[in-house]
């Protein structure tokens, strides 16, 4: 019997590949669109992970949900220091959440007050994702852009205290392996990554729409 770790990538597999394909992201990471672009994107960031990182403390002592919050993938801090580089000290007066955003933000918190199996299902998807795929963004940032290496505009990818990512992910997978959860939440896991990719999408898209490459 595959691991868990195993099935959840597998199952969530084309919603993850669609939401990385998006027309946005694909415009992003081929330098067609600017850094405002890349600095609202950055906004959206900021609204998510605090739904996921306001929630930490509450669900530290969790059985489900508490092996996987670790102070090291937290983001919230570096996402304001971006958001201070990329928009101005004001930046909290001048950030706003899309529609899409919003609908994300409140399911990652509804999962958060009600079922800590689902909170893992978007931290799964959040953390992981940006720890892997995010360093594509980072550099592609860093390169189009200016700032200055690891500094100041792309620290969200900086995961200053994670030494050995690649044995970092192979322990968190390891907790995902033994979480306690039997088949059935296990599925309902799993049903909640596919729901967070497309989450994800739907922010993508709108993004999208706020900035169409001219014909």
């Amino acid at each position: 019997m595959d691991a868990f770790s195993t099935v959840i990538r597998v199952a969530s597999h084309e919603q993850h590949t669609e939401a990385e394909t998006s027309s946005f992201m694909s415009d992003l990471l081929g330098g067609q669109l600017g850094v405002e672009a890349y600095t609202r994107y950055t906004e959206q960031l900021w609204f998510v992970y605090r739904a996921l990182e306001d929630a930490a403390g509450a669900l530290r002592e969790d059985p489900v949900a508490g092996p996987f919050i670790q102070p090291e993938l937290m983001r919230v801090a570096e996402i304001e220091r971006d958001l201070a580089h990329l928009l101005g000290p004001d930046w909290r007066e001048r950030v706003s959440a899309l529609p899409a955003t919003r609908a994300y933000a409140e399911r990652v918190a509804e999962c958060a007050a009600t079922w800590p199996g689902g909170y893992v299902a978007h931290h799964y998807t959040r953390y992981l994702g940006d720890l892997s795929g995010g360093q594509i963004i980072r550099d592609k940032a860093e390169r189009t852009w200016g700032f200055e290496r690891k500094g100041d505009g792309v620290r969200f990818y900086v995961f200053a205290a994670i030494t050995n990512p690649a044995a970092f992910k192979r322990t968190y997978r390891e907790l995902l392996d033994g979480i306690a959860a039997d088949d059935l939440e296990k599925q309902r896991i799993i049903d909640e990554c596919k729901r967070a990719f497309d989450f994800n999408g739907a922010v993508f898209r709108e993004l999208g729409e706020e900035f169409p490459l001219s014909a």
